[in-house]
């Protein structure tokens, strides 16, 4: 290593230790006969200090730093005088006397200053994101997503769950919003998908038995984009077998409590709240209504569930699945399949938080003559349906036990637990409102040779 010890660890007990320090400048101050920088790495801020008769070759080396510097600094730590304690830092109890300074590596005058509740234009943050991930305030909500990830693992290892990965290349089957395809170069005029979620994979492995599966998935959606979607986002992504929606509900219950509880030291109340679709449409004109004043508490979760199983497209004159057509319905209203399809309710549930969607979830079909008489009313005949999603009805014939499931939007969930209006905010790398990325210019033209192994032809015929 090449320090003995991170920027936020030195306290009062260590003064007189021979130390080593790597880090960013942040600040520098000349006093005259004293320098003073602030060092910082993830871990927090250490005062430094200059003297020129210690350490003349470092004081006057020390002259040439300039913000965001990288550095090391050998010296010893010192009790700083009573009256120069900084209370609000870790370390603000000690300084560090410089005895040798080394010059990492020198830095450009940074596009915006490196600091905390500054009002820098969204464009040029994501420009230089790897400038405004050195804030603390975007560094913590990266620290947030990993306790979150870890946390998430730990509670469903408890439960016997499975972490599978699914294929990113996948079939083309869209189902309300557009996929992002992508071209095969041996298989001309055919294309991958990039998934939309990992619905009819997580359903083909509870058919193969893994009974308790879930993935921290990236999903794509080509859609307009609002401060609460981006072109690619993270879902925790679940499913079991043998089980109902009351069993999906009580496990989602209970997760979320022992997220709140470690990452915000809050105790929630369970059972939630449960708002059926009309009651919610009725009194809050909303299915993801806002709670926090009713329940009296900065967050308030509530189900919503008995959505309709259909809605009609107006415009094309039929039927579409509220959900996805592998949706199942309440078997007391099996009788309206062939009079009023509007009537029918479908077994899904959303988990709503602070007027947010968070989760939706459902139990699905595993009954081959009702996935017949979903896709009848939907428009989807036999032909179709093979050709859409015959690799999972192919996998519906080797015996499909029960099964349910459930997927979480984890940037919306990062971002309530962070107080932040936007996803952006907790995640490392987003896209602007354009789905566009300013760090690397994507999307951008690609070179004419590589369009043409694809058999790409841009309408016009110029890039």
């Amino acid at each position: 290593m090449l320090r003995t010890h991170t920027c936020g660890e030195l306290t009062a007990k260590d003064a007189g230790k021979e130390v080593i320090l790597c880090g960013w400048v942040a600040r520098r101050r000349d006093h005259g006969k004293l320098i003073f920088i602030d060092i910082r790495d993830r871990y927090g801020y250490t005062q430094a200090v200059f003297i020129p008769q210690d350490a003349p070759e470092a004081y006057k080396e020390a002259q040439g730093l300039r913000s965001e510097f990288v550095i090391k600094l050998t010296g010893s730590v010192n009790r700083r005088p009573a009256n120069t304690v900084n209370p609000k830092l870790s370390t603000g109890e000690i300084e560090l006397l410089v005895k040798k300074l080394e010059i990492i590596n020198p830095s450009l005058t940074p596009p915006f200053e490196i600091a905390e509740d500054l009002e820098i234009a969204e464009e040029l943050r994501l420009k230089y994101r790897y400038l405004d991930l050195r804030r603390r305030r975007v560094l913590d909500n990266l620290l947030l997503r990993s306790r979150l990830y870890k946390l998430i693992r730990a509670f469903l290892d408890k439960e016997n769950f499975i972490e599978c990965e699914t294929p990113i290349l996948t079939k083309s089957t869209p189902e309300g919003a557009r996929d992002y395809l992508v071209p095969s170069r041996p298989n001309p005029g055919k294309f991958f998908a990039l998934p939309q979620s990992p619905q009819l994979f997580k359903q083909i492995l509870m058919v193969a038995g893994i009974e308790r599966y879930y993935q921290i998935a990236k999903c794509f959606r080509d859609e307009d984009l609002r401060a609460d979607r981006q072109p690619e986002f993270t879902q925790l992504d679940l499913e079991m077998s043998f089980v109902t929606e009351e069993d999906i509900l009580s496990l989602s219950e209970r997760l979320m409590q022992a997220v709140f509880r470690d990452l915000k030291g809050i105790e929630l109340r369970l059972p939630f709240p449960r708002i059926t679709f009309k009651a919610a449409q009725d009194k809050y004109a909303t299915d993801k209504p806002d709670l926090r004043k009713e329940q009296d508490c900065g967050f308030a979760f509530a189900w919503i569930t008995d959505f309709p199983l259909f809605k009609y497209n107006k415009e094309e004159k039929r039927w579409e699945s509220e959900h996805h057509p592998f949706t199942a319905p309440k078997e007391d209203d099996l009788g309206n399949f062939e009079k009023d399809p509007e009537k029918i309710k479908s077994r899904s549930y959303d988990l709503v938080l602070n007027g947010a969607e968070i989760g939706s979830g459902s139990v699905r079909i595993h009954n081959q003559g009702l996935q017949e008489k979903i896709f009848k009313i939907i428009g989807i005949n036999k032909e179709e349906a093979k050709r859409r999603f015959g690799f999972l009805l192919e996998a519906f014939e080797f015996g499909a036990p029960p099964h349910a499931g459930v997927a979480f939007g984890l940037d919306r969930l990062l971002a309530i637990l962070a107080g932040e209006e936007s996803i952006r905010e907790v995640i490392t790398f987003p896209k602007t409102s354009a789905a566009y990325c300013p760090l690397t210019s994507a999307p951008s033209q690609v070179d004419e040779k590589q369009l043409k192994e694809l058999n790409i032809t841009i309408k016009g015929g110029k890039l």
